[in-house]
């Protein structure tokens, strides 16, 4: 067959989306949105009340706090969508702007966004085995952007300016299952224990795919380990023989070098997870509005949230999926 023949092959293939479910969860995403946070955000444990006036419950808080970032407003402007969460008993309270600023500051609120983000993606652990891992930044200001950052394009040299976005993803729906935020400078491969680690205590890993940065013998012997076969480039200096002498680095650099169009093949997928970081920036935007470091961390992980519930939409029309939080089994439909 010649290459004419293989292109009009491919063009003759049927599209690959299922638009129907495609449009039905654009339609439906502004509605389901505060009802699916409401039921992620009801399995958070309230503190123990012991003196004084009772707080505003924290759930209440969170709800506000993520679905400020999920309009892309104010929060002051989000009290129309508040009210109408109230009314329609998703949340008890109505948080203040200035509550929901306290809350945003708070270092203890950033473990419970990193709990949320793993419980939003835990209805997908059955459709997910193939994970990509990969950084991207977030600009503190909106007159500089990562890309130009990352490129040497920037006139902005103070690194003040940037969070870094470290995530694990599933290639075939683009839910994150692990994230950490850290400076602009934090090297990439130290992170790929925890983002993996995190994962398998959920998922079942069979591949792990992440560019050379990552390319370390400590990664693929957890990958290994951990019977996930990692797809990591060599880099150009690489040697077959690693310095400690492991046999695991000979083995697979001889196998993906012998192998190379095979391993490009499944390699292809870890774009999933560059797809993963354009919908977030362009949903959410590619920014953080905070000046406080913790503010810019809490709400970088609200934008990663926010992500994950509109993946879980999507997947409610596309692939049937119904949303079990917290292994509540008595939710009414959706």
């Amino acid at each position: 067959m010649d290459f004419t023949e293989e292109r009009a092959d491919d063009m003759s293939q049927e599209p690959s989306r299922d638009w129907h479910a495609y449009n039905a969860s654009k339609i439906n995403k502004k509605r389901l949105f505060p009802i699916l946070l409401s039921r992620l955000c009801a399995g958070i444990t309230e503190p123990l009340h012991t003196f004084g006036r009772p707080a505003i419950p924290l759930r209440d808080v969170l709800f506000a706090m993520v679905l400020n970032v999920f309009n892309k407003t104010p929060a002051s402007d989000c009290f129309p969508d508040l009210y109408d969460a109230h009314q329609k008993k998703l949340i008890s309270q109505i948080p203040m702007p200035a509550t929901i600023f306290k809350y945003l500051a708070m270092k203890s609120t950033t473990a419970l966004l990193r709990r949320l983000i793993i419980e939003s993606s835990l209805p997908l652990a059955h459709v997910e085995t193939v994970f990509a891992i990969d950084s991207t930044g977030l600009a503190t200001s909106r007159y500089v952007r990562w890309i130009d950052h990352r490129y040497g394009k920037s006139k902005v040299r103070d690194k003040r300016s940037w969070i870094k976005v470290h995530i694990m993803c599933g290639v075939l729906t683009n839910i994150v299952t692990a994230v950490e935020i850290t400076g602009p400078t934090a090297a990439d491969s130290p992170y790929f224990k925890v983002l993996l680690l995190t994962t398998l205590q959920h998922f079942r890993v069979k591949e792990v795919l992440c560019d050379k940065a990552y390319s370390a013998l400590n990664n693929l012997l957890l990958a290994w380990q951990n019977k996930c076969l990692p797809f990591i480039p060599f880099k150009k200096n690489a040697k077959p023989d690693h310095q400690t002498k492991d046999p695991l680095w000979t083995r697979l650099y001889h196998f993906y070098s012998l192998n190379a169009e095979w391993f490009e093949k499944h390699y292809h997928k870890r774009s999933n997870v560059e797809s993963t970081f354009s919908m977030i920036k362009r949903k959410f935007e590619s920014d953080v509005r905070g000046r406080v470091k913790t503010t810019q961390v809490n709400e970088a992980l609200c934008k990663v949230l926010c992500h994950n519930l509109c993946v879980i939409i999507h997947s409610i029309y596309e692939r049937g999926v119904e949303p079990d939080f917290w292994n509540e089994k008595d939710n009414e439909s959706l």
